[in-house]
C-alpha cells in the first residue's frame, strides 16, 4: 500500500494528470479493472495526494505524525474490515464504504499505510528527492543511512552536475 501511495502522489503531482495513466497505475498496483476514471475523479485524487504529500515531505517523525493525525482526524472514517463482497481476503479500510469516492479512498488507504510505517519504524515514512530537477517523494528505509534521492538516476545526475561544477 505504501508503494502505491508514493506512486500515486508522484503521478498526481502535475496540474492535470492524465486519467488513463492514473487508471493504469492503479491497475499495476492491484486494483481490479476495468477502470475508467473521469477528470473530476482524478482532480479529487490529486487534492488528496497533495495532502498525503505533506506527511511524506515532513522532515522529522513528530511533524509527520502530526500531519498524519490531522488527516486521520479530518479525512478518514472508522476502521472497518471488508472483503469487497467476497472478492478479496478480509482487510482493513478507513474509508466510509467499499464504494467510497476515489479521493476518499486514496486519502484513507494512504493514511493507513503511512501510519503503519511510522508506527513500525518510528521514523518519517517518506522524504522528498533532493534533486533540484525532481521533487518526487519516496519511502524512507527503516535502517541504514538516510536516502536523499528517489532513485539512482537522480543521485547520479546530481553527482555528475556537482563534478562538472567543481571542474569549472
Amino acid at each position: 500500500m505504501a508503494l502505491r501511495t508514493v506512486a500515486l502522489v508522484n503521478a498526481l503531482s502535475p496540474e492535470r494528470p492524465d486519467p488513463a495513466a492514473v487508471a493504469a497505475l492503479l491497475l499495476r498496483h492491484g486494483e481490479r479493472g476495468p477502470l475508467a476514471l473521469t477528470a473530476a475523479e482524478v482532480a479529487e485524487m490529486r487534492a488528496a495526494a497533495l495532502r498525503v504529500r505533506e506527511v511524506l515531505a515532513a522532515g522529522d517523525t513528530d511533524t509527520a505524525a502530526s500531519a498524519l493525525n490531522r488527516l486521520l482526524r479530518t479525512h478518514t472514517g472508522l476502521l472497518r474490515l471488508t472483503s469487497h463482497g467476497g472478492t478479496t481476503p478480509w482487510h482493513p479500510h478507513l474509508d466510509s464504504d467499499d464504494d467510497a469516492a476515489w479521493g476518499e479512498w486514496l486519502l484513507a488507504s494512504s493514511c493507513m499505510a503511512l501510519a503503519v510505517l511510522l508506527w513500525d519504524r518510528q521514523l518519517p515514512p517518506g522524504a522528498v528527492c533532493a534533486s533540484v530537477s525532481c521533487q518526487d517523494v519516496f519511502l524512507t528505509r527503516g535502517a541504514g543511512p538516510a536516502r536523499r534521492y528517489c532513485s539512482r538516476r537522480c543521485a547520479t545526475r546530481e553527482r555528475v552536475a556537482a563534478h562538472r561544477r567543481a571542474r569549472g
